[in-house]
């Protein structure tokens, strides 16, 4: 039986069956310029919502991290020094294009002794039990179709004792940055887009899905749901983007 079901992919309804085919094609479209773009569009702010996130997961010698969605490896280079030779990263996401960019990057920066590269969907990941000490999925989970499936497939893999770190856009606190934030997101980021990586309807997406992700309460409430403990978030830049952080108790 055909599934009926439809969800946003953006502010367009898609069947449910092929959203991820939508957002691989974006990604396949941004993943030659996608550092160069973030680095334009957050005039390199990024790098510091991406330290934070990488103090906070605490990752130590020896242990084990699951980059989700971790495209070109900015965070998986990170890691991959932090855990040593008796470590692992492994540098995960759903679309080959970014991967390819991602592997190039680990061997390039000498990482590649101690981290994997796979291609996974984060919905129904394929790893044992209890395998990760942690797993970051940055500016990745508003691209998942099921959310709430996520969530649950990356709590299984956690360690006991393990965390979940959330890197996502989501809901600026105060109503005239949010003003400003709309003006620069569909004004700004479509005409960057096309001056710098030729594909304006991609990054029109991107502002779009930005939108339709949960805002902070409401993604923190999802993860107790999937059974995360201790969940808490941080915003960062007014709330433009928000870091959440949960564990398995």
């Amino acid at each position: 039986m055909t599934d009926k079901r439809t969800t946003h992919f953006g502010y367009q309804e898609v069947p449910v069956e092929e959203k991820s085919q939508h957002v691989a094609g974006v990604f396949r479209s941004v993943a030659p310029k996608y550092d160069l773009m973030n680095d334009l569009m957050s005039m390199g702010i990024h790098r510091v919502w991406k330290r934070l996130t990488i103090e906070l997961a605490g990752v130590r010698p020896g242990q084990h991290v699951l980059d989700l969605a971790g495209g070109t490896g900015d965070l998986a280079i990170k890691f991959s020094r932090q855990v040593g030779d008796n470590g692992k990263v492994v540098l995960a996401d759903i679309n080959e294009a970014m991967l390819a960019v991602g592997r190039d990057r680990l061997v390039d920066a000498g990482c590649a002794h101690n981290t994997e590269v796979v291609q996974v969907n984060a919905e129904h990941l394929p790893f044992a039990d209890n395998s990760f000490d942690c797993i970051t999925i940055a500016f990745g989970l508003r691209n998942v179709t099921d959310q709430m499936a996520a969530l649950k497939s990356m709590l299984r893999v956690l360690k006991p004792g393990g965390r979940l770190l959330i890197l996502e856009f989501s809901k600026p606190v105060h109503r005239p940055l949010a003003k400003l934030y709309d003006i620069y997101s569909f004004s700004v980021l479509p005409r960057l887009g096309r001056a710098v990586a030729g594909d304006a309807e991609s990054y029109q997406y991107l502002a779009e899905s930005i939108r339709m992700h949960p805002d902070q309460d409401t993604l923190k409430n999802m993860m107790t749901e999937a059974g995360f403990g201790r969940s808490e978030y941080y915003n960062m830049t007014g709330g433009i983007v928000a870091l959440h952080r949960g564990f398995k108790l």
